[in-house]
C-alpha cells in the first residue's frame, strides 16, 4: 500500500523558558513537552493528501525518534487521523545532531513499506536549523519540495505552491518525493473523541538501533559532526528610539535605507 510519512517530533514546550544542560545540549527534562506545532501543519497536509486521493490507496504513518515519552506526539498523530505509527526509540540516540538524526530516521523509514510521500515541517521550534528535510532528500536521493504552504497529489506528481516575499511559486516533482509546509499552510484539524480513544489504544511500532541497521556510533552526541561549544542568554530588549519633529520622515527613511530595508 503506497504510504505517506508524516515526521513529527515531541518538543519542550514552545512557551516553556529554555535552558542549556552542562554539554550544551537542550534541557528537555524540567519543561513539559508536546508535539512540535509545525508537526501539526505538516500531519494536516499528509491527512488531506490521503483523503482528498481516495482511489489512490494511501495510508498515512506517523514517525517520530525521541525518548520514551516521544510517542505522545504520535498519540496527537493517531488523534488527528494517522493510520498507524512508529517510535525510533534507543539510549544511544540521545543528543545526536541534524546529520544523525536525519541518518536514523532515513533508515527507519526503510522499515515502513512503500514510503512515496515524506511530509515534515520547515523547521522545529526546538533545533530551528531547518535542514533536515534537504538532508534527507540527499540521503534518500528523491526530489524536495521546501517551505510550501500547499501540496496536491495527480497520480505520480506531486504540486506546491511556495510562497516568499518576492510571489508565490509552483513547484512540481515525480514521486518517491518528500515536502516540508510552513504555518501558512491548512490549519490542522482537531482530534474529535472518537480518535482521541483511539489514539489512546492503539499499537505503537517501537524499533531501535538494530532493528533499522544503524550503527550507534553513527549517531548520538559523541558522534555528531556539529556541537554547541558556547551559548550565551539573549540580552533583554532595549527600548527603542521616538522620532518626533518635521523632519521625522525623512529620519525614518535614513534609518530603513542604512538598515537596507529600503
Amino acid at each position: 500500500m503506497p504510504t505517506i510519512v508524516a515526521l513529527v517530533k515531541h518538543v519542550p514546550d514552545t512557551w516553556s523558558a529554555k535552558t542549556l544542560e552542562a554539554d550544551n545540549t537542550l534541557d528537555r527534562v524540567s519543561v513539559d513537552s508536546v508535539i512540535d506545532e509545525i508537526n501539526e501543519y505538516a500531519m494536516e497536509q499528509a491527512l488531506k493528501l490521503r483523503d482528498d486521493n481516495p482511489g489512490a490507496g494511501l495510508r498515512v504513518v506517523a514517525l517520530t525518534m525521541g525518548p520514551t515519552g516521544a510517542d505522545e506526539a504520535l498519540r496527537k498523530a493517531l488523534a488527528m487521523g494517522a493510520d498507524d505509527a512508529v517510535h525510533v526509540l534507543d539510549e544511544a540516540l540521545a543528543g545526536s545532531d541534524v546529520l544523525g538524526t536525519t541518518w536514523a530516521l532515513t533508515n527507519a523509514l526503510n522499515t515502513i513499506e512503500d514510503v512515496q510521500i515524506i511530509v515534515a515541517g520547515n523547521s522545529s521550534s526546538d533545533g530551528a536549523m531547518g535542514a533536515l528535510p534537504g538532508i534527507l532528500a540527499e540521503y534518500r536521493q528523491v526530489p524536495a519540495l521546501t517551505n510550501v504552504r500547499s501540496v496536491t497529489l495527480d497520480g505520480q506528481t506531486l504540486t506546491a505552491v511556495r510562497e516568499t516575499a518576492e510571489g508565490r511559486h509552483e513547484l512540481a516533482a515525480q514521486l518517491p518525493a518528500i515536502v516540508s509546509v510552513t504555518d501558512k499552510a491548512d490549519k490542522p484539524r482537531f482530534p474529535n473523541f472518537k480518535g482521541l480513544m483511539a489514539a489512546k489504544k492503539h499499537e505503537i511500532t517501537v524499533v531501535d538501533l538494530a532493528a533499522i541497521g544503524v550503527s550507534p556510533e553513527q549517531v548520538g552526541l559523541a558522534h555528531s559532526a556539529t556541537a554547541v561549544t558556547a551559548a550565551t542568554e539573549r540580552p533583554a530588549r532595549a527600548g527603542g528610539d521616538v522620532i518626533r519633529g518635521e523632519d521625522a520622515a525623512t529620519k525614518v527613511a535614513d534609518f530603513l535605507a542604512a538598515e537596507k530595508f529600503l
